[in-house]
């Protein structure tokens, strides 16, 4: 057994809440739907009719489609990238004279200015050719500098960094390392202040395009001292500095394209005037950065959607069994029905929550985080289901496939490309918890210290006077609703009749809060623990979310005579099959196994069921599970490789 790494920092699970707590933006400034639906309010209102982008930004966005699209079908040859497991320089050099380097960058930055809602389709587009490449424009662009900077960056540092960002220079984001992942309590890379300087160390693991950076973004601990309020800060770092060395080029069982590494940092001198925000204000950056930047991943999982539609639907078409198309069989028929329906909600969630973005008059951190959620799982999901149509071939790799003489299809490799998706920026049970503690912002913040063991008897007696004025205003308003009225929402009626399904939204709305305040009342300051319960609730919401958005854009697209009845006949399919999940995911609230799983968890650990792994072999080669992550200068060759360089 290996001896655990001695700078491990430890951290107390209430002191691992805290530093998450401080770093989240605590007011709503501005409504929010998806807070609205978890409280039981439905309010159509804040995403219909749906937000539409002005005619500016639609013919840039357009004209930019049109030669992004031009360039991937002559210049990017996705079986090369996953040959060679790596991006050529000729396709990031042609990237960077299409500008796609800068599409969410102001254009006086010498940006392209697009919206959200066209760099999403951008990174559609991109994706369904090369999940690498869009990985590639993903990180520099929607966690990488230009969007701190843009959010939180001087206006010193914006002229510096982001013209650089828009056409020469690739950045990466720098947080998690080999011992810290989603708890920032642990952060262990150090940013000491000397003079005008901070002198950073420490080791960074998973640093997308941080192999081929010339720009970091990088999370660091100020020690606080006089003068340094201290804290989780953010730098930009140039990553050619001395004392940096990539130490490792990473591979996975997808995206073999990404550049992803590990870092060290050695004594690296980083002038005062490159940090982001005061320090302390680390964290916040970066998770603030998130809000919107989570909305790339699902962008390529709706592209992901629209290409096992394509190949299920001439697949099925093709191949014959038992005397017709194996489409027109009900066990296959089922499962393209559910792509087909479930891409047409995933790109509804895109749209809308992109537009919102744009318009910047709702607060969109729940539905961002609940598309990526969403987007992640059901773009495996829909992956996994094109393998099972396509069958063997869905396993045989697209080179193969291609050597005996048949259409080279990687579905295989969609299915190993997008599962990094549930893990990248919120693995899904992360998700749940981060969606689950804005959800009950509300509650919180009248009921929060009735329900904190560290808080004093008079602290908690006020606390249930401001939650008796609270909840005495908001439960009545659970019980009936528009969604009991048979004539609500009769806009929604043409041919098909979707307004039963946002009847049921706005019925199931108030069934999710009562159920919501009901665990809140039985398990109290124990409901943070209830990692199970709590994902059901936010599944649920996300379902809700994911109906409302697709009545909403199937509306749009009859008021524009674009497809409006096929829209309609795709939004009906896909509530009708979200219906039966939500209704799953209710049962499962309250019959479970979940105090079940505990007892055989802790029997696992104690090594009570080691029987049970009896007659293997376990082919893992020795090595610590956790590598040494020591500050100090590197033994490692630098693998550094710039584009172009």
């Amino acid at each position: 057994m290996s001896a655990p790494t001695e700078n491990r920092s430890t951290v107390t699970e209430r002191e691992a809440r805290q530093v998450a707590e401080a770093a989240r933006e605590r007011d709503w400034h501005k409504p929010s739907f998806a807070k609205e639906l978890f409280l039981g309010r439905f309010r159509l209102d804040l995403v219909h009719p749906h937000p539409m982008p002005v005619e500016e930004s639609v013919r840039r966005g357009e004209e930019f489609l049109a030669k992004l699209r031009a360039f991937c079908e002559a210049e990017v040859d996705s079986a090369r990238i996953e040959r060679e497991a790596r991006i050529p320089d000729e396709v990031v050099a042609g990237l960077k004279e299409l500008g796609a380097l800068g599409m969410k960058i102001d254009p006086k930055y010498g940006g392209l200015g697009l919206s959200q809602l066209y760099y999403n389709k951008a990174l559609a587009l991109v994706g369904s050719v090369s999940p690498a490449v869009g990985a590639l424009l993903s990180a520099h662009q929607s966690i990488g500098v230009p969007q701190p900077l843009k959010m939180f960056g001087t206006e010193e540092q914006k002229e510096a960094f982001l013209p650089r960002c828009a056409r020469t220079d690739i950045s990466a984001f720098l947080l998690t390392e080999p011992d810290v992942g989603s708890d920032p309590a642990r952060l262990a890379t150090t940013a000491v202040p000397e003079g005008d300087e901070y002198v950073l160390d420490g080791v960074k693991l998973w640093t997308t395009n941080g192999v081929v950076a010339d720009l970091l973004v990088v999370m660091a601990r100020v020690p606080k001292s006089e003068g340094h309020k201290g804290g989780i800060t953010a730098f930009v770092v140039e990553a050619g500095s001395e004392g940096i060395t990539v130490e490792h080029r990473n591979a996975f069982m997808g995206l073999r394209g990404i550049e992803n590494g590990v870092t060290r940092f050695h004594r690296v001198r980083v002038p005062a005037g490159h940090r982001i925000g005061p320090e302390g204000a680390g964290l916040k950056i970066a998770l603030t950065t998130l809000n919107t930047g989570r909305l790339s991943l699902p962008a390529m999982c709706a592209g992901a959607g629209k290409w096992c539609l394509k190949i299920a639907r001439e697949w099925s078409a093709e191949r014959e069994q038992w005397g017709k198309p194996l489409a027109l069989h009900e066990a296959v028929g089922a499962k393209i029905s559910f792509i087909a329906a479930t891409t047409f909600a995933l790109e509804a969630v895109l749209d809308l929550s992109s537009q919102m973005a744009d318009e910047d008059r709702n607060d969109i951190r729940i539905e961002a985080a609940l598309a990526k959620l969403y987007g992640s799982e059901m773009a495996w999901k829909m992956a996994d289901e094109l393998v099972q149509i396509r069958g063997g071939r869905g396993y045989e790799t697209a080179e193969s496939l291609k050597a005996r003489g048949e259409r080279a299809v990687p579905a295989e490799q969609m299915l190993r490309d997008l599962r990094i998706n549930r893990i990248f920026e919120g693995s899904t049970e992360i998700m749940h918890l981060l969606i689950a503690r804005e959800a009950v912002d509300a509650h919180l913040s009248v009921a929060g210290d009735l329900i904190d063991p560290a808080k004093s008897l008079p602290e908690k007696a006020k606390a249930g006077a401001q939650a008796g004025v609270f909840y005495a205003k908001w439960l009545p308003r659970l019980v009936a609703g528009p969604g009991q009225l048979p004539s609500s929402y009769a806009e929604f009626r043409h041919g098909v009749d979707l307004s039963t399904h946002l009847r049921y939204i706005e019925r199931t709305s108030r069934r999710l809060a009562r159920a919501t305040f009901y665990g809140m009342s039985r398990w109290q300051g124990r409901m943070e623990t209830k990692q199970g319960f709590l994902g059901r609730i936010v599944d649920v919401g996300a379902e809700l979310f994911a109906m409302s958005a697709a009545c909403v854009r199937a509306e749009r697209l009859r008021t524009r005579d674009e497809h409006g009845r096929e829209a309609y006949q795709l939004a009906d399919a896909f509530c009708r099959q979200a219906r039966i999940r939500v209704e799953e995911l209710f049962g499962r609230l309250w019959t479970n196994t979940d105090d079940l799983d505990r007892t055989v968890v802790k029997g696992v650990l104690g090594g009570a069921y080691t029987w049970l792994e009896e007659g293997i072999v376990d082919p893992s080669q020795d090595g610590p599970w956790i590598a040494d992550a020591t500050p100090g200068p590197s033994a490692h060759e630098n693998a550094r490789r710039p584009y172009g360089g």
